[in-house]
């Protein structure tokens, strides 16, 4: 990005665009933005126009315009940069040009990046390393999506819905697991491996892969990369891996621990305040990544005891004055739903679980709707919002009604204007309502938890 003087974001209001946006600009560019929503996260005074236009292109005259995967390029705004030769990028090749140049750590995977990615950056930062920080939620331990450090290391969540990832060459390459999912890219598994294969092998040369032995497709990614490329750490459960962790337990009321073990070797308790197994593995990687730059196992583990989690990962939202508990979760694939579920069971065994969960994406619910029915099952109560569509059209077999025909047990159906009245109905006196999905559905907890104060 060297090139360039004033760059230009549409879509700036996500969390990769916000989060790219402000290391941008503390890159010391003219740094400019547009989208068609008010950002959710802080921009930083970095200017936001509401909209997508050509008169953007004309007021901010930037050198580069850099795209949100969810625009397309017939829009007036990038027609009019075109014709102006202002250069064209997509989010990650202007993060790859940063990101490249550093002693990059890189956390890809279908589920767990972005805690993994914001466990590491927070241990980075307090172990006093001043890292570059890249992530795509908030994180509040450390107070946004983006941190711009003067240290080597460039700590980055790494999207592979699109196959971009394949762009970054980090001298720490972790994955966290390669499930299959963004059908609309990848046709098949074999396809995803293959992706995940094709970035573990593009790490730079000597550079080191971490990856879950717990998980199949990273077991398939495993057996098939390219060994002598560089180092290669496994991290799972039980005692038989590089990184292990044994004697896991869960916490009333949220929080899990275990005991840690490095090559075989016992080094003390690791106990999490965030819950559920997968943060145990998240924990893992992340406690790797910090070994193989210098920081001692006590020094992470005593960080990540006060880890609170990144923003809509099992996050709660409040309590009602009748002692109903709202929790938000971002899972919207079979695996983290299941995930999720399985771990509020467990923080919370005696509260009923009610669910309202928001399908994202048509191509993932024609592809996926008897999972993410059987994952929904662990649920005591199932409301179902319709499909959040991120910009897809609509598929054969893709609507919520096909997760409903594929229910284990009964799932009334809302839209979102009559979510709060049929779900308020239904809630009783201690119980755990949990929205989930990856769209909006985090405000209908929110407008809930606000009127029954308000009473």
């Amino acid at each position: 990005m060297n090139n360039f003087q004033r760059v230009h974001l549409m879509g700036v209001g996500g969390a990769g665009m916000s989060a790219l946006a402000k290391l941008l600009k503390a890159q010391g560019l003219e740094v400019s933005g547009c989208d068609l929503k008010e950002p959710h996260y802080d921009l930083e005074n970095i200017p936001c126009q509401l909209g997508h236009s050509s008169e953007h292109i004309k007021t901010f005259k930037p050198d580069a315009l850099i795209l949100s995967s969810a625009v397309s390029h017939d829009n007036e705004e990038v027609i009019e940069a075109k014709n102006n030769g202002v250069k064209i990028l997509s989010r990650a090749e202007a993060l790859s040009s940063l990101f490249n140049k550093s002693q990059g750590i890189g956390i890809a995977g279908a589920h767990g990046k972005t805690t993994t990615s914001s466990m590491t950056g927070l241990i980075f930062l307090k172990a006093g390393l001043n890292p570059t920080v890249y992530v795509g939620a908030n994180v509040p331990d450390i107070g946004s999506n983006a941190v711009s450090g003067s240290g080597e290391n460039f700590i980055a969540e790494l999207d592979e819905s699109d196959g971009t990832f394949e762009l970054f060459h980090p001298s720490v390459a972790i994955i966290t697991n390669a499930d299959w999912d963004h059908v609309d890219h990848y046709k098949t598994r074999d396809d995803v491996i293959n992706a995940f294969i094709r970035f573990a092998n593009g790490r730079k040369p000597g550079g080191t892969l971490i990856i879950c032995a717990e998980d199949d497709g990273a077991v398939r990614v495993f057996n098939k990369c390219d060994k002598e490329r560089g180092k290669i750490i496994r991290y799972g459960f039980g005692r038989n891996f590089d990184w292990s962790a044994e004697d896991i337990q869960s916490t009333h009321g949220g929080g899990i621990s275990c005991k840690v073990f490095h090559d075989g070797e016992a080094l003390g308790l690791l106990n999490l305040s965030v819950s559920g197994e997968h943060n145990i593995l998240n924990s893992l990687a992340a406690i790797a990544a910090a070994y193989e730059c210098g920081i001692k196992f006590e020094t992470s583990a005593a960080i990540l005891k006060n880890f609170h989690g990144s923003e809509r990962r099992m996050q709660i939202k409040g309590l009602t004055d009748d002692n109903i508990l709202i929790m938000d979760d971002y899972a919207h694939h079979p695996s983290e739903i299941k995930a999720t579920l399985n771990a509020v069971r467990k923080i919370y065994p005696e509260r009923r679980l009610v669910v309202l969960y928001q399908p994202h994406r048509f191509s993932r619910t024609a592809q996926f709707a008897p999972d993410i029915a059987r994952a929904l099952s662990i649920a005591d109560e199932i409301f179902l919002l319709p499909v959040f569509s991120a910009g897809e059209k609509e598929l054969s077999h893709s609507s919520s009604d096909e997760i409903v025909k594929n229910a284990l047990k009964k799932i009334t159906a809302v839209n979102f204007d009559d979510a709060i009245e049929k779900i308020k109905s239904s809630l009783k006196s201690d119980d755990l309502f949990l929205t989930m999905g990856a769209g909006d559905v985090y405000q209908i907890g929110e407008k809930f938890l606000a009127e029954k104060n308000r009473v």
